[in-house]
């Protein structure tokens, strides 16, 4: 497979009369794009803010985060979900570079849902507060769910990804110099590049829901009616993965995430140099410890009869899917397959709990990217875009109605006091994240 990914960066986003990309400018025609929210009739406020880097805004419940994208020829940027099933990972893509799409209630908040401050202490906690940010704040019919904690957001995450699409396509014309290209060969096809110590990177995307509607989807499959399976690197690159509803926040991938993975075009770039990247084990989050055992056999098998020598085992959460996590770990050391994993950790308010629910002594190479326990402190800001009472309210993952100690997490004044669970994506496992360990 071979993937060209054509990037048009973005210095500026404006409004203005017509959509269109001219010398770094993207300029939004608002009535056209909310036009596009609306097309799903459970869509019943819709409204778009741009805000930048180093803009006094707040940001809550964020929801999801889409990089908008046009595929060259015809067909949708996400296969299998916002139009007809077709592969993913050839051809050529558009993509506006340096700016996101994000989906923010205007109302009701979940587990699953995040803050994101453009300025001042939390920037530093979120990669998209670097980014330029189209924000669609909207609201939905889906009564059924608006006061559950648990929620699918399904019109709210489609409506972006729509959006997503609509912006993307304003570059179906023109040509950029700025190429990424992603050319993985068959596997007994690789030359040289089959002499050197070989790699495959199992993912764990967000698959525990046994209902529909939660989890993270493959070509628009469900992942938790999926079991584990090879791809290609660039089918995750292209719009095959889109991201889940369900997840404690900070530990979560946005569609954003897997669009741009940063650990998949690391291995890219050390491939042919210093390792055989193979691909991806696409694997899953389980409930029933069988389903566990059973993933992690059918990963162990599958790296062995791909040849691999090691393995990065990379998991998008924490709590019960550690046992998914340090299963796969252990079922590939036991086959030879020299494993490392990306996780981050979970210690608790008082810092004394088990930082991952599952360990084993063969996990000896664990990558933490976060503890999802500390505590943040945050000033008020001048703009709320969304509802900040549904950090508190709605049961968000890092915020609580009151504790007896602390208080809110909401302050009158418009302060927050969280842990860093509710800091949208903000320990990026997928290789964004900044953070790392102290000993004292």
């Amino acid at each position: 497979m071979k993937l060209d990914i054509v990037n048009f960066h973005v210095r500026d986003i404006q409004f203005g009369a017509k959509t269109e990309y001219v010398d770094g400018i993207l300029t939004v025609n608002k009535e056209e794009a909310l036009a596009v929210v609306k097309e799903d009739s459970h869509i019943t406020f819709a409204d778009l803010h741009i805000v930048k880097p180093g803009d006094e805004v707040r940001l809550m419940p964020v929801k999801e985060a889409i990089e908008p994208r046009h595929r060259v020829g015809g067909g949708p940027v996400f296969p299998g979900v916002t139009g007809k099933l077709m592969q993913a990972g050839n051809g050529t893509t558009h993509a506006l570079k340096d700016m996101s799409v994000l989906v923010v209630g205007k109302h009701w908040g979940g587990f699953q849902d995040g803050l994101i401050d453009m300025a001042g202490e939390g920037a530093k906690y979120t990669y998209f507060s670097q980014l330029k940010n189209l924000v669609l704040v909207a609201d939905s019919d889906e009564l059924f769910e608006q006061k559950e904690q648990q929620k699918k957001n399904r019109a709210l995450r489609w409506a972006g990804m729509r959006l997503a699409e609509y912006l993307g396509a304003c570059t179906k014309d023109l040509t950029s110099t700025d190429v990424e290209t992603y050319d993985l060969p068959a596997l007994n096809k690789r030359g040289a590049a089959s002499e050197l110590p070989s790699v495959v990177m199992v993912l764990q995307p967000q698959s525990q829901m046994e209902e529909l509607g939660y989890n993270d989807l493959n070509y628009g499959w469900d992942c938790n009616r999926m079991l584990p399976t090879f791809m290609h690197p660039n089918e995750v690159l292209d719009g095959a993965m889109i991201s889940g509803s369900f997840m404690p926040c900070s530990s979560k991938w946005s569609t954003y995430d897997f669009q741009n993975f940063p650990m998949i075009k690391r291995l890219y770039q050390e491939h042919g140099k210093t390792v055989n990247f193979l691909g991806i084990i696409m694997s899953n989050l389980n409930v029933a410890l069988d389903q566990k055992d059973r993933a992690a056999l059918f990963v162990a098998q599958m790296a062995t009869s791909l040849g691999a020598d090691s393995a990065i085992v990379v998991e998008e959460g924490y709590g019960n899917p550690d046992a998914d996590f340090t299963g796969c770990l252990v079922a590939l050391e036991n086959v030879g397959v020299k494993t490392i994993g990306l996780s981050n950790e979970c210690t608790g308010r008082d810092g004394a709990s088990q930082p991952l629910v599952s360990m084993d002594e063969k996990a000896d190479a664990i990558v933490s990217c976060g503890n999802v326990s500390d505590f943040i402190t945050l000033p008020p800001m001048k703009v709320v875009l969304g509802e900040l009472e549904a950090l508190g309210r709605d049961g968000l993952s890092g915020g609580w109605a009151h504790d007896e100690k602390l208080g809110p997490s909401v302050r009158p004044d418009g302060s927050i006091i969280m842990e860093n669970n509710a800091m949208f994506c903000g320990d990026q496992v997928v290789g964004w994240s900044t953070k790392t360990m102290k000993e004292f």
